[in-house]
């Protein structure tokens, strides 16, 4: 099976592709509110989430996926104090009842200091089959 790559320039270092889509799926990796400078964006969870969730709207938006074709979040919390401020971005992100199944998890340490939050999403584009 053939996989498209839609790579946004900021994973260049680390090996890998923004999202991936294969037959109806699209992976979107782990994604942060770090800038194209590698600075963090984002005094908080809230912020920081918000921020991560443009970034993979962008990438759903490449791979031809919308957010309604999300099925899955997962989220790395380095804060489980500041959970509030991550669950109240996510709400405003998938207001209703049609929300994707969704893991938060606690973790000691991202990629850079002052980074709270990195999420990864799963899609399946209604409409195509493998």
């Amino acid at each position: 099976m053939a996989h498209q790559r839609f790579p946004d320039g900021t994973e260049a270092a680390g090996g890998y592709a923004r999202a991936v889509k294969a037959g109806p799926m699209v992976f979107v990796a782990g994604t942060t509110s770090l800038n194209a400078a590698g600075e963090v964006q984002g005094a908080d969870a809230y912020e920081q989430t918000r921020l991560t969730y443009e970034k993979i709207g962008a990438a759903l938006t490449k791979a031809g996926a919308k957010w309604s074709d999300v099925t899955r979040i997962t989220a790395y919390l380095t804060d489980m104090d500041q959970a509030d401020g991550f669950s109240r971005a996510h709400v405003e992100r998938f207001p209703g009842t049609e929300v994707p199944a969704a893991a938060l998890i606690g973790i000691p340490a991202l990629l850079k200091p002052g980074l709270l939050i990195e999420i990864e999403a799963t899609a399946v584009i209604e409409g195509e089959s493998w």
